[in-house]
């Protein structure tokens, strides 16, 4: 899912003495605007499945606000599940599970293994699709059609070009900087991640601008 070392979205160890944590200032700024677009998306019961959940920030941040959902945050990367588990410690939930290991890219998830219950009913990625070689975007556009029941939701955040057009300057000197960084990045066309959506019967419900020049996009399988 691309380079943990060259991501744009800077995180760094609390530097605590057996303390695992990292902490995003992004992740802290944000959560508390997709929590409200959350509130009005998410099912009212099921397990809600967070990919590339990071620093775990999110996490600990949702999993209280919803606890009739089950949580379970995953990540490819050893160091960020870590930080997970060390958020967890701190920020205690009874309805958040420890975080397992999951590249979206891959062509099956290992949650399609796992009994879970209450079954996952909606799918979040918070700043991945455009930090990431398209395919994990596909990836994970597919796991969803596959994993979600009619109904599901599948909520995605970040910034997105629109009609081909960014929808500030801002973004295209961020789109300029993620391909820079690696050719494989940067900002996706909604439209695109709409059609290939659709391939997995997941349909656009919902689109909110958000601050920073973001978009929260919500798809539901139908």
């Amino acid at each position: 899912m691309g380079d943990k070392n060259k991501n744009p979205y800077h995180c760094f160890p609390l530097e605590k003495e057996d303390d695992d944590r990292q902490f995003s200032p992004s992740s802290q700024r944000n959560g508390p605007h997709i929590l409200t677009v959350l509130k009005k998306h998410f099912p009212a019961h099921g397990t809600v499945l967070e990919i590339a959940a990071g620093t775990g920030q999110h996490a600990v941040m949702f999993a209280p606000e919803f606890p009739n959902l089950t949580w379970l945050p995953s990540d490819p990367a050893a160091d960020k599940r870590k930080s997970i588990g060390a958020w967890m410690k701190i920020k205690p939930s009874e309805n958040l599970l420890p975080p397992v290991a999951l590249d979206a890219a891959a062509t099956k998830w290992p949650v399609e293994n796992m009994k879970l219950e209450p079954p996952v009913r909606a799918i979040i990625c918070v700043n991945m699709i455009h930090v990431a070689p398209w395919r994990a975007g596909q990836g994970l556009l597919a796991a969803a059609g596959r994993i979600l029941p009619k109904g599901g939701i599948l909520y995605l955040y970040g910034a997105y070009k629109v009609d081909g057009e960014y929808t500030a300057p801002s973004n295209k000197d961020f789109d300029e900087t993620l391909r820079k960084t690696d050719p494989e990045w940067g900002l996706r066309e909604l439209r695109e991640v709409e059609r290939e959506a659709e391939k997995n019967r997941l349909f656009l419900k919902d689109v909110v601008d958000m601050p920073a020049n973001n978009l929260s996009v919500v798809f539901q399988k139908i």
